[in-house]
């Protein structure tokens, strides 16, 4: 298994385990890792199919992240936000694959690794 199914059997592992939520007014302590890690799945759409990766399985994980937090419409509104704001900070600089966008792509394979791992770890069931 190569590492971005990896790193995408890692994504899908952290929405399983994190246990549904109703909407409450206290942030849950590993909201903000998974605002990163919508962040990071927008940039890795942009980055993998600029150098190559022709298809949307970024946008796939991050929709199956949408379906298993099932958000309220302002919490999944940050969640695209997020998505978008990684989609754009790479869509405005890249026009073509380079050396830095393909180190760029290994950065934010690690850190979406670290994220899954970290987030199922402290807060999985």
């Amino acid at each position: 298994m190569n590492r971005a199914s990896l790193f995408l059997v890692a994504a899908l592992a952290v929405s399983a385990v994190l246990p549904a939520r109703p909407a409450v007014a206290v942030e849950a302590p590993f909201e903000a890792g998974l605002m990163r890690l919508a962040e990071v799945l927008g940039s890795l759409h942009f980055l993998r199919n600029l150098c190559g990766e022709a298809g949307n399985d970024w946008r796939g994980q991050m929709e199956k992240l949408l379906e298993s937090e099932n958000p309220n419409p302002e919490r999944r509104a940050r969640f695209i936000a997020s998505f978008n704001r990684g989609y754009r900070s790479f869509s405005e600089s890249y026009k073509a694959c380079t050396p830095s966008a393909t180190e760029a792509i290994n950065r934010y394979m690690k850190e979406g690794e670290a994220l899954t791992r970290d987030i199922a770890s402290r807060y999985g069931n």
